[in-house]
């Protein structure tokens, strides 16, 4: 059953069958770029997962959606739901906890506002803290990127704005 669902193709499939009903492997295949034996052997995997069923009319073959088999895949998972939402909650309530602002000691670059987010300060890093841990080698400043040549920086000219200090 996961094998089956596994691929993307074989998702879709289940997903047109789902919204637009039953439907003949021509139609089916049209959404696909690929070779109709190819296309053929997604349609193989469904059917012997029992995740389609196909009836013949004529020369054509008609493929439907059988869902009751993604009802074992639904309780299976459920647990796992369960598991998960309560680990998203414990780190809800661990996150509300926390101060809105933490106030580390030194000063802390702002980073320019993004109009799709709200302004924060950005942590002060240094390469040393990144790659080598603490107590571990010299400390490097990251240099700042260079300006690229007809894009602004958040100034308006085209220096960029360095977002890592050292510190």
């Amino acid at each position: 059953m996961f094998a089956a669902l596994a691929s993307p193709i074989r998702r879709e499939v289940l997903r047109l069958l789902r919204e637009q009903g039953p439907q003949p492997v021509a139609e089916l295949a049209a959404h696909f770029d690929m070779a109709r034996p190819s296309f053929s052997e997604q349609l193989r995997v469904l059917r012997e997962s029992g995740l389609v069923a196909e009836t013949k009319a004529g020369r054509r073959r008609i493929y439907r959606l059988q869902a009751e088999p993604l009802l074992e895949v639904q309780e299976w998972l459920h647990p796992y739901e369960r598991f998960w939402r309560g680990k998203l909650t414990a780190l809800a309530g661990l996150l509300d906890e926390l101060p809105d602002e933490p106030s580390p000691p030194g000063p802390r670059p702002v980073r320019p506002s993004h109009p799709h987010r709200p302004s924060r300060p950005t942590e002060t890093r240094t390469h040393h803290d990144r790659t080598r841990g603490p107590d571990r080698g010299p400390r490097r400043s990251v240099p700042a990127a260079p300006a690229r040549e007809g894009v602004a920086g958040p100034d308006g000219t085209g220096a960029a704005r360095p977002l890592v200090h050292a510190g």
